[in-house]
């Protein structure tokens, strides 16, 4: 089966990379968000990404972003989602808006749709139970940037078939990417040792132990890490790690996901990271 068009809902960092990812590799894709505003944004974005992507890889042939942004419609009608073969939802991490999103979903996409959630922390198996297509629900959590992101950590529900596994695979596939399938659990494996990293690595700087600076420095010169902790909570958005750390903390009840004090001021203080020009490093 080659899936044609897919629903992509949510145009933040996540949505934005998915919607361009699947536009370049020839996908008719139908980008949803609450706001016009929110979709010129998206819009703008994913043409300047393309022209970044060509600027960097000057050997490979990019197409015009004119022509990528034509295979995206951008709307904030969710019906037009009734033609959507897949759906690759990447809303906020907060239950009660991916409650009120999945049961949306339900009622309008085709009974043969696959609905993928790119999410950082919440199962696979609680968003599952708010659809009447819990074997077709699958989790897909795609890394930042996605374009340039070629493995993706999918996560198998307790009801999700194996057909919808292997229809993410190939989904997967025709985007030029692979999986690693993991079973279900709140953070998975990536977000639940990452986030668990980047608290600690918050905790350190609160506690003065050192600069935020140096203590990237020691992950990327002692470990060979491309990013140290606190780039890397910047690049994800401090209110997303917040967010993050509260499901594992709410999930497991156990006090080593407590969110350090720190990060809940930054992000009451609107300091979220690269999106938001100032988290733990300044950006212009």
């Amino acid at each position: 089966m080659n899936i044609q068009t897919v629903g992509v809902v949510g145009a933040g960092v996540m949505g934005i990379g998915v919607a361009q990812n699947l536009a370049q590799t020839g996908h008719q894709v139908i980008l949803v968000d609450i706001s016009d505003k929110i979709l010129e944004q998206a819009k703008q974005e994913i043409s300047k990404n393309i022209r970044f992507q060509g600027f960097f890889n000057k050997s490979e042939k990019t197409e015009n972003p004119k022509e990528v942004l034509q295979r995206i419609k951008f709307t904030t009608n969710y019906q037009f989602l009734e033609s959507a073969e897949f759906v690759i939802e990447n809303t906020t991490e907060k239950w009660n808006i991916k409650n009120q999103v999945y049961s949306q979903l339900d009622t309008i996409c085709p009974k043969e749709s696959v609905f993928a959630a790119n999410t950082s922390a919440i199962p696979i198996t609680r968003i599952a139970s708010v659809t009447q297509r819990a074997p077709k629900v699958i989790g897909m959590h795609f890394m930042n940037p996605v374009p340039m992101k070629s493995m993706v950590e999918t996560i198998r529900g307790y009801h999700t078939s194996e057909e919808t596994i292997e229809t993410a695979k190939k989904m997967l596939a025709q985007m030029g990417k692979e999986c690693i399938l993991v079973n279900d659990s709140p953070g998975f494996v990536s977000n639940r040792v990452l986030m668990l990293t980047i608290n600690e690595a918050i905790f350190l700087l609160q506690d003065q132990v050192a600069s935020a600076s140096d203590v990237d420095r020691i992950f990327k010169t002692c470990f060979g890490h491309k990013m140290g902790p606190l780039e890397t909570a910047d690049l994800i958005g401090l209110d997303t790690i917040l967010f993050s750390i509260e499901v594992l903390y709410e999930s497991f009840n156990d006090s080593k996901y407590r969110p350090c004090p720190l990060l809940k001021k930054m992000v009451d203080a609107g300091l979220y990271g690269r999106k938001s020009g100032q988290g733990f490093y300044a950006y212009t």
